[in-house]
């Protein structure tokens, strides 16, 4: 499938800054798993699924605490998980996922990256077919094991493919067999490092470095937004 993408969207993640960006996005998918699907991992795949990401990037046990027990406050925040689409700078296409108490501050200010850059947002759906929606877990190669042994173990489970990157494995399904992988991992006593839904474009394009310099402004933008929680696009 090509994953160069996700591979350098990866890097570029490990430049956040960690404790002012991403934990509070971690801290938000924690309470909002807690509020739909109740406050112990054992009993919700969700919950469970967003403390092993924020494990993975090393959240504080007490921030994820924290934020289990917001959801079971008096004072609990409604959030809404909503996405946009949009083409940005040079033709790249974006799809954007939010966590928000206020879609109207929310789509105001997504619409401004885009405009700014000298794109546009466009009516959601209109890019759906252009991005597979994937099951992606991240993992280490158990000692003894070998990739062929785990391919044949998840295939009932849904697993497309696994790929490997400077020694991390990544295991591929539709975004319908997360729950059936995520088990069969934990069959196989395999704790992945990270499981997520991705949006993976169907069709990557390459873009000049000149063009990236313009691209990555809009996209900084947008990852700077407390309110988004994840931006895919189709750069290759």
């Amino acid at each position: 499938m090509g994953r160069a993408f996700e591979y350098r969207r990866a890097a570029k993640e490990k430049r956040w800054d960690k404790m002012s960006r991403v934990f509070p996005k971690l801290a938000k998918k924690i309470t909002i798993a807690a509020k739909e699907g109740g406050p112990d991992p054992d009993m919700n795949p969700s919950l469970r699924t967003a403390i092993l990401n924020a494990k993975h990037e090393n959240m504080p046990k007490t921030n994820i605490d924290a934020a289990i027990k917001r959801a079971s406050g008096k004072d609990a925040t409604d959030y809404v998980e909503v996405f946009y689409e949009g083409k940005g700078p040079h033709g790249v296409l974006v799809f954007v996922e939010c966590a928000t108490d206020n879609t109207t501050r929310t789509v105001a200010n997504v619409k401004s990256y885009f405009n700014k850059a000298g794109g546009g947002q466009v009516p959601n759906g209109s890019l759906e077919f252009m991005f597979s929606r994937k099951a992606v877990f991240e993992f280490d190669l158990p000692e003894g094991m070998e990739v062929e042994e785990i391919e044949l173990e998840l295939i009932d489970a849904g697993l497309e493919e696994i790929e490997e990157n400077e020694g991390k494995y990544y295991a591929y399904a539709d975004y319908t067999s997360f729950g059936e992988l995520a088990s069969a991992f934990e069959g196989l006593k395999i704790e992945p490092t990270k499981a997520e839904l991705k949006r993976i474009p169907t069709t990557p394009v390459e873009f000049t470095e000149e063009q990236m310099e313009e691209i990555e402004k809009m996209l900084d933008k947008m990852e700077e937004d407390d309110d988004v929680q994840a931006v895919y696009t189709n750069i290759a």
